[in-house]
């Protein structure tokens, strides 16, 4: 049994921690957690670019993918110990994960040689992309979105509304899915259209978190022409593409997810001394239980991960997103618990220890919507993982 990787994944290691050591923004070497944005038009500061951008030129954006799409060809293993080097000091490849994360990857299974020319502005983040996904009445149920898209020869015209769209205030482009066939069951009439943001007829309005950040907005689409070239992949063929693009999503988010979480038990532990209560055996019984379910989600992490990397599929990466975003929200209300009465200050002074629970604590709301609810994840993972039926 081998317990340690081998000389030339070591090597890659090396170099990746000399590009780091020398590259990183001074905005994020002491780590890069919440940012504290009131201007939705910052969401993405010019540092942040410039910093993905340096990445893809360098080949540590994407290390798995070719040197033209900001890799290096580099190895599965090699692609773990990239992403586990980057979160365990905190450092973000991008301020805006769905040009790279889920656009991408879905242009380049699914688009055609046009669509696929714009996948290196997408990871290079030389353009912002939003994902029109969830509805008022269609979030997590995402095929009973409403938003309808008549087809003309040469042309699509849209109407609806989204919601929770993350970066519409900054995109240039949005994938947006729409309802192209509604006779067909609801599952079949999904097509996905590549829109500009700035075509007549879409309205986006900022939708702001209880700490007064905007990540998300409300976009409303009002007879809004789409050329036919925008249509990626097949007519009525959305609900594929779907799938892909949340796999890729979900594929690589645990182990920024599990390393994040293992620092907020780290940060409990300080806290919990800071605050005087570090023997308290109730405390210490909380933060323990913490520390043994960071420890169990790696070890199902690492288990996905090998199945994804010999191309089957990781029904453990449902898991790993619900049960971290479950596991997150009663960390930080743990921390909250643990701060007491200093525990709802956010001034940047009189809060310097815990503001990272509070901001963690108001976020962590919306954690366990996105990308996926724990709703659905659950129903996920009853059918397709332990085979119940359907309710």
């Amino acid at each position: 049994m081998q317990l340690a990787w081998n000389a030339e994944d070591e090597a890659f290691r090396a170099e990746l921690i000399a590009f780091l050591d020398a590259h990183t923004p001074e905005e994020m070497r002491t780590g890069y957690d919440f940012q504290d944005v009131r201007d939705e038009h910052e969401l993405v500061p010019r540092w942040l670019r410039d910093w993905q951008a340096t990445l893809f030129d360098n080949g540590w954006m994407i290390p798995g993918y070719p040197p033209q799409l900001g890799g290096r060809n580099c190895t599965p293993i090699q692609t773990l110990i990239y992403l586990e080097t980057l979160a365990g000091r905190r450092l973000l490849r991008s301020g805006h994960f769905p040009g790279y994360a889920i656009v991408a990857p879905s242009l380049l299974e699914f688009g055609n040689d046009e669509q696929k020319n714009l996948v290196p502005a997408a990871i290079r983040g030389d353009t912002i992309w939003c994902i029109g996904m969830s509805e008022p009445n269609a979030g997590s149920d995402l095929a009973g979105l409403q938003t309808r898209a008549e087809v003309f020869d040469d042309h699509f015209v849209v109407t609806g509304q989204k919601v929770w769209t993350s970066y519409a205030m900054i995109a240039q482009k949005c994938f947006c899915y729409v309802r192209t066939d509604p006779s067909l069951p609801k599952h079949r009439g999904i097509s996905l259209l590549i829109m500009d943001v700035d075509s007549p007829g879409i309205d986006i309005r900022p939708l702001r978190h209880i700490n007064g950040t905007a990540g998300f907005a409300e976009v409303f689409f009002t007879d809004v022409v789409v050329p036919r070239e925008n249509l990626v992949g097949e007519l009525n063929g959305g609900w594929a593409i779907t799938q892909g693009s949340l796999a890729h999503e979900r594929a690589g988010l645990w182990v920024e997810g599990i390393a994040r979480f293992e620092q907020t038990v780290e940060g409990l532990v300080a806290l919990a001394r800071e605050q005087g209560c570090a023997d308290d055996p109730i405390i210490r019984r909380k933060i323990a239980s913490s520390y043994e379910l960071a420890i169990s989600l790696r070890a199902l992490g690492y288990k996905g991960f090998a199945s994804f990397a010999q191309g089957s599929s990781a029904p453990e990466h449902s898991y790993m997103k619900m049960g971290m975003s479950e596991a997150s929200k009663a960390a930080f209300e743990l921390g909250m618990e643990i701060a007491g009465s200093i525990a709802p200050v956010t001034d940047p002074v009189l809060a310097s220890k815990t503001r990272r629970f509070v901001d963690g604590f108001f976020l962590s709301f919306a954690n366990t919507i996105a990308g996926g609810s724990s709703e659905i994840q659950r129903n996920i993972i009853a059918q397709r993982v332990l085979g119940l039926p359907r309710a």
